[in-house]
């Protein structure tokens, strides 16, 4: 289940790509299967060991293209082990909302890449954030949760005080929106409540086999309420005087 959209941040087979609090690694799996060189990083070292292992398992399953590579690296978003203008691409899915100082940690990865080279930032939502939040404290009151609720004006504002261009925004997983709600209303540990369960076999069937009317109903909710922000930005070049 991707929040970004690869052809809109410019992805290419050979670039250099860090995927900023990569988690289980869904998206660095799909770089990589582009042909990126990808670096999945996160603070969370039992998740990158899992990431690791798929990504072995990818070169050897032939799923991947020659000459790309995959690698993971642990540390802190504050504090990038990486030279400045080290990649072409940057991920930040679904992290900024779990860090306190998400300006510092948006310095850092605008630091790490390339004049020119493009980022992607996502979040959750505000509108379908406040409704989760007002339903449950269980949903984001937990160490490491989510700390904030971002509007789309916040987080240009920040992205754009960082260094970034922002050109250009959409919407993700309309669908998942209302999972969450059910979630938060019943308990969002109550895995086998019915209705929790009904909707969470329907999303399974969209990821699946993706049939159309599911993906017709993605288009429609998306921009109503999509469970996921998501920004596309520029680092600019440097100035000719430099």
């Amino acid at each position: 289940m991707l929040t970004v959209d690869f052809d809109r941040l410019g992805l290419r087979p050979g670039d250099r790509v860090l995927d900023l609090g990569c988690g289980a690694g869904r998206h660095a799996f799909e770089m990589y299967r582009r042909g990126a060189d990808v670096v999945a990083f996160d603070q969370d070292a039992d998740e990158l060991a899992g990431v690791r292992e798929l990504f072995a398992a990818m070169r050897e399953a032939g799923e991947v293209p020659d000459g790309a590579e995959a690698d993971v690296k642990e540390g802190d978003a504050l504090a990038l082990p990486f030279a400045d203008g080290e990649f072409d691409r940057v991920v930040a899915a679904e992290v900024l909302e779990h860090i306190p100082d998400d300006i510092g940690a948006l310095r850092e990865l605008v630091r790490v890449t390339r004049p020119g080279g493009t980022v992607a930032l996502t979040v959750p939502r505000w509108f379908p954030e406040v409704v989760s939040w007002k339903l449950s404290e269980e949903y984001h009151d937990v160490p490491g949760g989510h700390i904030r609720i971002y509007t789309d004006k916040e987080l240009a504002s920040k992205a754009a005080g960082a260094g970034l261009e922002v050109t250009g925004h959409g919407y993700a997983h309309g669908l998942h929106s209302p999972y969450w709600w059910i979630k938060c209303a019943v308990g969002v540990t109550n895995d086998d409540h019915p209705l929790a369960r009904a909707y969470h076999r329907l999303l399974v069937w969209e990821i699946m086999s993706q049939p159309r009317v599911l993906r017709w109903a993605s288009r429609v909710l998306d921009p109503l309420i999509g469970k996921s922000l998501v920004l596309y930005c520029r680092k600019p070049e440097r100035s000719r005087d430099r």
